[in-house]
């Protein structure tokens, strides 16, 4: 949005923040705005447009070429991030450059995939923290988007890795909440991220030996991945799935097959992160069966 031809559309009429705002909104918000990019609710925005002889519209035009070729850009990255490639992520988002992001849909995007990649790979704690709160505390402060669970889901990850459980804990409860509520009316932009939570909070109470609450999760996420029609996170899901049955002591046979799916999945997906990570679980398992 080139909200800098909303600024100087207001500076040409000579209005100020205050009388532009006046019957719409507060100072403040438009202040915020203009100086932030914190973008008010449409119809205010479509309100203050008016009063300067403007649509939404214009505002839109001269930046969609650029917008576009970000969220495009940032879309790959997070495609990339849910096949664990974590290399080419960092060396993706090492490109980005997030001051010129003026979105704040696709700020946040940036950070949380910044934030999660680092949790993943045991970044400091305080880059971590830095990344979530751009979004908790600036770009999303009413809680209100998908990217704020999100964010609880890499400050979920960090601490359990940091084996900081009770902290984990707090942060994954609120990924699960959120979960259900989403699972009700999941947006379709949003299953993937959806996925993302779910894989991450199942395998969060797998680590606690809550099997059924992460199995359950499991079962969410391959029920979405059916009606979405999407591949990407049954390999993972499905090599969880093998990790819970063999801790559960379940048949071999169900063991077995959630093993093969594991491997199939992660073929058809070039998931050799995954494929390796199965054919360590197998000799594994088969070890311990032949020790028992």
């Amino acid at each position: 949005m080139d909200i800098q031809k909303f600024v100087a559309r207001r500076k040409a009429l000579k209005i100020s923040q205050v009388k532009l705002s006046t019957g719409i909104c507060t100072q403040a918000t438009l202040s915020k705005f203009e100086r932030r990019g914190r973008m008010p609710s449409l119809a205010i925005l479509e309100q203050l447009c008016g009063r300067l002889g403007l649509t939404v519209d214009d505002l839109n035009e001269s930046r969609d070429h650029s917008v576009t070729q970000v969220r495009a850009q940032l879309d790959e990255i997070e495609r990339q991030l849910m096949m664990e490639n974590y290399q080419s992520v960092l060396q993706a988002l090492q490109q980005v450059q997030v001051a010129q992001i003026e979105a704040v849909p696709l700020k946040m995007q940036f950070y949380y995939l910044s934030g999660l990649l680092k949790s993943l790979i045991n970044g400091a704690a305080s880059d971590v923290c830095f990344d979530f709160d751009q979004i908790l505390d600036d770009l999303d402060q009413s809680h209100e988007t998908v990217f704020t669970p999100l964010a609880y889901v890499g400050l979920g990850v960090m601490y359990s890795r940091l084996a900081e459980l009770e902290k984990a804990q707090f942060y994954f409860e609120k990924v699960h909440q959120a979960i259900e509520q989403l699972m009700a009316a999941v947006a379709d932009q949003d299953y993937l991220r959806l996925l993302t939570m779910i894989f991450y909070t199942a395998e969060y109470y797998s680590m606690r030996a809550d099997f059924a609450t992460s199995n359950q999760l499991i079962d969410d996420g391959v029920n979405l991945c059916s009606s979405q029609h999407v591949t990407y996170y049954l390999p993972r899901l499905k090599y969880l799935a093998a990790a819970n049955a063999i801790e559960r002591q379940r048949p071999a046979a169900e063991i077995q097959q959630l093993l093969s799916e594991a491997v199939a999945f992660a073929r058809i997906n070039h998931n050799q992160v995954v494929e390796v990570k199965t054919a360590a679980l197998r000799s594994r398992y088969l070890r311990a069966s032949k020790r028992a």
